[in-house]
C-alpha cells in the first residue's frame, strides 16, 4: 500500500522530535564527560562546552587512586547485585501465588499490597523499624527495606495471569507441582518482563542515596552516590570557609567532580546494551494484545 505525503511528513516530524529530544538528554552527559577530561584552568575560564580543552587524565587518576571511592564502587556493585536478585525473587514469590484463584484471601492480600503504594508510615516510623531490627549501619538496611516494589509486583502478576492456563493444566496432569511449574514453565516464559524488572531494581539500587543518608554513618558502607554527595558537600563547606577568610584552600576541582560523576554513571549504562532486547519486549507488555 502506497503511503501518502501526509504520512511521510508525520514520520519525519516524529523522527525530528525524537532526535531533538535525544540530543537534549545527551547534552548534559556529554558536557560532564568533556569537563572530566579538561584542565582546571580551562574550566575556570569557561572554555569547555562539548569538547575537552587541554585534555588530561589527572581527574580520573585521582578518582582511581582514592581507595575509598574504589571501595564504594565495589560495595555498590555488591549491594546492587544482591538487592536486585533478592528483589526479583521476592517479586516472583509474591506475584505467582496471587494469580491462583483458589488462594484463600487472595483479594485481601492484594488489597494490602496496593494500599502500600498510596500510603506509608513516613520516614520516622521507617527509621524506628530499621533501628528496632538492628540494621542501622549495616548493609542490610540498604537492601531489605526496599526488596519488594508493589508496582513491579502488580506488573509481574498481570503478566503471569496472561499466560495460557492450559500449560499449567498439562503440567499438573504430568504430576508437576507448583514449584516445578514456576521454575520450569512460568519463569522461562517470563524472561522479558523479569529482565525489565531486574533492570528497574538494579538502577534504583545503584542510584539509591536517601536510605544511605538516613541509615548509614560508617564510611565503609557508603554507596557510590553517598560518596558523591559527601564530595560535593565538603566542597561547599570549603568554599564557604574560604569566603569567610578561613585558610582552607583544598577545594575539589570541577574536573574531579565530573570524573566522579562519570565513574558512578558509566557502569550502570553498560548494563543496558546487554538487556536491551529484553527491555524493549518488557516495556511493551500489555501494549499489544495477541
Amino acid at each position: 500500500m502506497k503511503r501518502g505525503l501526509n504520512d511521510k511528513a508525520f514520520d519525519w516530524t516524529m523522527i525530528f522530535i525524537i532526535g531533538f529530544t535525544s540530543v537534549l538528554c545527551l547534552l548534559p552527559l556529554v558536557y560532564i564527560l568533556a569537563v572530566s577530561f579538561s584542565s582546571n584552568m580551562a574550566i575556570a575560564a569557561r572554555e569547555v562546552f562539548l569538547w575537552p580543552v587541554d585534555f588530561t587524565l589527572q581527574s580520573y587518576s585521582a578518582v582511581f587512586a582514592d581507595k575509598s571511592m574504589v571501595h564504594s564502587m565495589v560495595f555498590t556493585i555488591w549491594i546492587t547485585l544482591v538487592g536486585a536478585a533478592l528483589s526479583i525473587v521476592m517479586t516472583i514469590l509474591c506475584a505467582y501465588p496471587l494469580t491462583k484463584k483458589n488462594l484463600k484471601g487472595r483479594n485481601f492480600f492484594l488489597l494490602l499490597i496496593i494500599i502500600t503504594m498510596y500510603f506509608g508510615g513516613g520516614m520516622i516510623p521507617e527509621y524506628m523499624l530499621v533501628k528496632s531490627l538492628n540494621m542501622i549501619d549495616r548493609p542490610s538496611s540498604l537492601i531489605i527495606p526496599y526488596c519488594l516494589s508493589a508496582f513491579n509486583m502488580i506488573i509481574l502478576k498481570t503478566f503471569f495471569s496472561n499466560l495460557p492456563e492450559s500449560l499449567e493444566e498439562s503440567a499438573f496432569l504430568d504430576g508437576a507441582s507448583y514449584l516445578v511449574i514456576l521454575t520450569r514453565i512460568v519463569i522461562p516464559l517470563s524472561t522479558p518482563v523479569l529482565a525489565t524488572l531486574t533492570l528497574f531494581y538494579a538502577v534504583g539500587r545503584w542510584n539509591g542515596f536517601q536510605d544511605a543518608l538516613i541509615y548509614i554513618s560508617k564510611q565503609e558502607y557508603f554507596p557510590l552516590q553517598m560518596k558523591l554527595y559527601q564530595m560535593i558537600y565538603n566542597n561547599q563547606l570549603s568554599e564557604i570557609a574560604q569566603q569567610e577568610g578561613s585558610s582552607i584552600t583544598q577545594i575539589a576541582p570541577e574536573s574531579l567532580k565530573a570524573a566522579s560523576v562519570m565513574f558512578a554513571t558509566v557502569p550502570i549504562l553498560l548494563v543496558y546494551p546487554w538487556l536491551q532486547r529484553y527491555f524493549i519486549s518488557g516495556v511493551m507488555i500489555g501494549a499489544i494484545k495477541g
